[in-house]
């Protein structure tokens, strides 16, 4: 007899059981719970401290910490989960600086009936999201509500990266005269969801785009170390991303519609749900700005890599003390991009 069977003589079943409050109580039913399913899925050297927190030295660069709560709708989706979704999402807010991160920590709220199997599911597809990205999870917690006052499980993720020196990149240094990037189609993520909600089904297959940008951005740096912006597009999709791009820079923008990539079933998607893509949240996509002269370079480094093959220059930055964004439209117009008004896709990341 092992150690562990020692400690624990009946083992979880997680085909057919349910969290329950003990699982959050803080005694041996938690410990199990910690041992069988969060070790045993995102096992490392810092998580195997076995503390409270995790003891690690950063390496040389100025660090940077980001944290995203996760409340997704459903929690599975096409092209993704809330586990993979956790991970994605920190990762990139943690690399839109430049940095590349190091490490994550996640926090569980989980609603008592919630089924073991689902929850062991999401933490191996976060576990798996980690491991590929090269990001381990090295700490965290868990904590169970009463039956009815959740919704299944929330993930709270935190991620800390460190960014070299000399390197500045901010939504505050777009400059008039600079070009604005986008690394692919727009709206994917947000239609999936919203897809899947709704179990409505098109012709063509719609999936999140949920994916770790830090690769991407690692080589985009270092082909034009002096980008001026990165942002992941998220909730209130590429609309509210440059609308506050213009507002932290003092500028304005001006895009060409049919510069922006959309896929053709996405677009018809949109039309059906009464959707504009340009709100639409995506979660593998980022936003780039960059001196005009460095544009084409960087796009070409952006199209060569899997998460930029459809990376398109789709506008500029222009002086406007307003700071309105603009495009001109397929139709020969012009039309003002505001920021969102109300939520026009609750529960999306």
């Amino acid at each position: 007899m092992n150690a562990m069977e020692k400690r624990f003589p009946t083992r979880i079943n997680f085909r057919r059981g349910q969290v329950d409050m003990t699982h959050g109580s803080g005694g041996r039913a938690m410990a199990q719970l910690i041992e069988e399913l969060f070790i045993k899925h995102f096992d490392n050297e810092l998580l195997r401290q076995g503390n409270d927190q995790a003891l690690f030295t950063p390496p040389t660069g100025r660090l940077v910490m980001s944290t995203d709560g996760h409340v997704v709708s459903p929690l599975f989706f096409p092209g993704g989960d809330i586990g993979s979704l956790s991970v994605h999402g920190t990762i990139n807010d943690v690399a839109m600086s430049g940095a590349r991160p190091l490490y994550l920590s996640a926090g569980f709220i989980l609603e008592e009936g919630f089924p073991l199997a689902d929850l062991e599911r999401i933490v191996v597809s976060m576990a798996e999201a980690s491991r590929q990205a090269g990001v381990p999870v090295v700490t965290g917690d868990t904590k169970v509500v009463e039956r009815g006052k959740g919704d299944g499980v929330f993930i709270t993720t935190t991620g800390v990266g460190v960014v070299p020196d000399g390197l500045d990149i901010s939504g505050a240094n777009a400059k008039p005269g600079d070009a604005i990037l986008v690394s692919g189609p727009v709206g994917d993520h947000g239609v999936a969801i919203m897809s899947s909600r709704e179990n409505l089904a098109f012709e063509t297959a719609i999936v999140s785009d949920s994916a770790a940008l830090h690769g991407l951005i690692a080589d985009m740096v270092a082909a034009v170390p002096d980008i001026h912006a990165l942002r992941d597009p998220t909730r209130g999709g590429l609309a509210a991303t440059l609308n506050e791009i213009a507002y932290q820079s003092r500028v304005g923008m001006r895009l060409d519609e049919d510069d922006i990539p959309l896929r053709p079933e996405v677009d018809a998607a949109c039309e059906l749900l009464g959707l504009d893509p340009l709100y639409v949240a995506n979660e593998g996509k980022l936003v780039a700005i960059c001196p005009r002269d460095k544009a084409e370079a960087l796009l070409a480094v952006m199209q060569a890599h899997e998460h930029g093959r459809e990376a398109a220059i789709i506008g500029e930055v222009i002086e406007d003390d307003m700071g309105f964004v603009t495009m001109e439209t397929g139709f020969g117009g012009t039309r003002i991009v505001d920021w969102l008004a109300g939520e026009q896709l609750p529960r999306i990341c």
